[in-house]
């Protein structure tokens, strides 16, 4: 005899679907949790030694909502890492920018972008592109596109992400500005 169907009967039915479901999500991000939390450990391990100076330690602290990393060897300060997020063509564009003890930019790295690929995502690839960030003075240079009247190459077709990476350090060089401003009052 076939079950009637009724209120009742969907109702229960929708609820062991939800508890299943709900179930094997659960499972699935205790799974995965551990996994995607150590491989973001190594990418912002590896942006830091691609955007700091040569250092011993590193210390993480969070400056108005701003994750930074205070590079030391010994008790020499070497230079700072800055995450800074802006958004770009395709969405969030999040950068590591090291800047080294003097105030200039040591290097940029990329976290995570969702810019178009073969343009926008140039930005991680693009060799003369982020070779201009090195050793960057942001006293000596300014920080926007030369089609916007500042001192950077813009990626080919692709000046809207351009525009977003040059932001980013830009964000990051206020940060610093308020890290050096809290230093000197301690």
């Amino acid at each position: 005899m076939a079950v009637k169907s009724n209120l009742k009967n969907m109702v229960l039915c929708l609820t062991a679907v939800c508890l299943v479901c709900s179930a094997l999500l659960a499972g699935a991000y205790s799974l995965t949790k551990s996994p995607i939390e150590a491989a973001a450990k190594a990418k912002t391990e590896k942006s830091l030694s691609a955007v700091l100076p040569a250092f011993q330690t590193v210390e993480e602290s969070v400056m108005d909502g701003t994750r930074y990393y205070t590079a030391k060897n010994g008790n020499e300060t070497v230079g700072y890492a800055i995450e800074s997020g802006t958004i770009g063509f395709g969405g969030p564009l999040t950068l590591m920018v090291g800047i080294a003890s003097d105030g200039t930019v040591y290097n940029t790295s990329v976290l995570s972008h969702n810019e178009t690929p073969g343009l926008g995502a140039k930005c991680t690839s693009d060799k003369k592109f982020m070779d201009q960030w090195q050793g960057l003075d942001p006293a000596q240079k300014i920080l926007s596109v030369k089609k916007d009247g500042g001192d950077i190459d813009a990626i080919t077709a692709s000046t809207i992400t351009s525009r977003a990476y040059a932001r980013a350090v830009a964000g990051a060089l206020d940060v610093y500005k308020k890290i050096m401003e809290g230093e000197s009052h301690e």
